[in-house]
């Protein structure tokens, strides 16, 4: 076992690439019901740069190590006591922080420690790649369909931001549940794509009125459930486009990405529409979920979105790797418009993605869509 290991640490709040050094750390020690891990790869959520810019629902102390999501590795060591895992098993560690919660060390490292309730072991047939983004955006579509709105077979479902990572899970995941979509998308280009995912309509706002298409689509009945990603004008669309007593769950505000003026980040609703007609629009977050959540219903939903991902039921787009000292690169990857795959932090060991493992790209970098996620 090593003595140090590196770590990509931000010393303060502020833009990721200008707060964010490569360091060398100690290798934790895990203790009782604790596990040590050694990362094999870790995404760069768009959430864990905001962490980083003082911008998102939780602030760290710093300096932190960055990456407050998810990663796969495996078990190097286990604390006193400790039972349940095997060192070398490969596992899911779900970092995401529990708010509220204690802290949870980031995955932008070597090796971390985490408390085994919040590990997953996964089987090798998944790939770093798919495994490394288990725990966050499959999760939460699983949450906003089956547990936030318990959407049945046959209902109507209305979201917007169709073609996010969330976006497109939610398609699969309904059309496997025999949920009926009305997927909102900006581009007229997206409308074939979310078709060809299983989409079963497709609502355009670069040149469809949302509400008269919704209105068309599902007929007088309307649409009772909703979830929502963009908030703004189209969140208060959504609200307004849901049957009386109608439900909308908004998780994300894609509208007011990169603002920092509070008075912007709104939803300007209608007040004779949530009275009158009852309807209800409340909020989701992952962490605030992990912070009620018991530990056994936390890892019996992580198990059930490890068999929808090992039975191709949800599928995971690859993700591009980076190791730990291009992280400039990666991070300015992350936030180019059109960059598409999600870039991955990867600590390779001389195996390869037929092995379930991926390894550094060569800097080369193809221009592909765009998506939000996390």
């Amino acid at each position: 076992m090593p003595q140090s290991m590196r770590a990509l640490v931000a010393g303060e709040v502020g833009e990721p690439n200008d707060v964010l050094r490569l360091e060398s750390r100690p290798v934790p020690t895990a203790e009782a019901g604790q596990a040590l891990i050694r990362v094999k790869a870790t995404p760069i959520h768009a959430s864990d740069l905001h962490v980083l810019r003082g911008r998102y629902g939780f602030t760290p102390e710093f300096p932190t190590v960055g990456g407050h999501m998810e990663c796969v590795g495996r078990i190097a060591a286990l604390g006193p006591d400790t039972e349940g895992l095997k060192i070398g098993e490969r596992v899911v560690a779900v970092a995401v922080p529990a708010v509220p919660g204690p802290r949870v060390a980031g995955t932008w490292q070597e090796y971390l420690v985490a408390d085994t309730h919040r590990l997953l072991p996964v089987p090798d047939r998944l790939s770093d790649s798919s495994a490394c983004q288990l725990a966050v955006n499959p999760l939460t579509a699983l949450l906003l369909v089956t547990r936030e709105l318990d959407v049945r077979p046959g209902e109507w479902l209305l979201q917007t931001a169709a073609g996010s990572t969330v976006g497109r899970l939610v398609i699969q995941l309904a059309r496997h549940l025999g949920v009926r979509t009305i997927n909102v998308v900006r581009r007229r280009d997206a409308v074939e794509e979310i078709k060809a995912l299983g989409g079963d309509e497709a609502v355009c706002t670069e040149d469809e009125d949302l509400l008269r298409r919704v209105t068309e689509i599902a007929g007088p009945a309307g649409v009772r459930k909703a979830i929502d990603c963009v908030a703004g004008h189209v969140g208060a669309q959504v609200s307004q486009a849901l049957a009386p007593g109608g439900e909308a769950v908004v998780y994300g505000a894609l509208s007011t990405h990169r603002q920092t003026d509070p008075a912007a980040l709104t939803i300007p609703l209608l007040a004779r529409s949530i009275i009158y007609e009852t309807k209800v629009v409340r909020g989701f977050w992952l962490n605030r979920w992990f912070g009620t959540a018991s530990p056994t219903d936390a890892l019996r939903a992580l198990s059930e979105v490890r068999s929808l991902v090992a039975d191709e039921v949800l599928s995971i787009p690859q993700g591009r790797p980076f190791p730990l000292e291009r992280f400039t690169e990666a991070i300015s990857f992350a936030e180019t418009p059109a960059h598409g795959a999600k870039p991955l932090f990867v600590f390779g060991d001389g195996r390869d993605e037929a092995d379930g493992h991926i390894e550094p790209d060569d800097g080369h970098i193809e221009p592909s869509r765009h998506r939000f996620d996390a």
